[in-house]
């Protein structure tokens, strides 16, 4: 089945982000890893050893919030059940881990650390 312009274009945003974190020092250990409990865009190392799973927001501008507004509670909420499959399955509960954020609005990439912590 041919993948739709939206896909190629979600998939664009997640390979410049992935780059994007290499070229930081981060090492890409999967890229959309699915689980019963949804997905996760990118997970990665940082140098520190934590985990790091990495939510990609591709939107043509900030029309309607822009694309930091579309990871409200509830995506929040289903990214860090995913973690925390992706944790048990890879025997990695015992890392730090972290939540962060890849914004490409109107071609400009920002990545924001630490972007939000589960239930608080």
């Amino acid at each position: 089945m041919a993948r739709t312009t939206r896909q190629l274009d979600g998939d664009d945003g997640e390979a410049r982000a992935a780059g994007h974190l290499e070229q930081a020092g981060l090492r890409v250990l999967s890229r959309n890893w699915r689980c019963r409990a949804g997905e996760l865009d990118i997970v990665a190392r940082d140098a520190d050893g934590s985990l790091v799973f990495v939510e990609v927001r591709r939107r043509a501008s900030s029309a309607f919030g822009g694309a930091a507004a579309s990871i409200n509670p509830a995506k929040q909420l289903r990214l860090a059940r995913a973690a925390e499959f992706y944790r048990q399955v890879t025997h990695s509960t015992h890392l730090p881990c972290r939540f962060d954020v890849v914004l490409i609005e109107a071609g400009r990439l920002e990545w924001i650390r630490d972007a939000f912590r589960p239930g608080g």
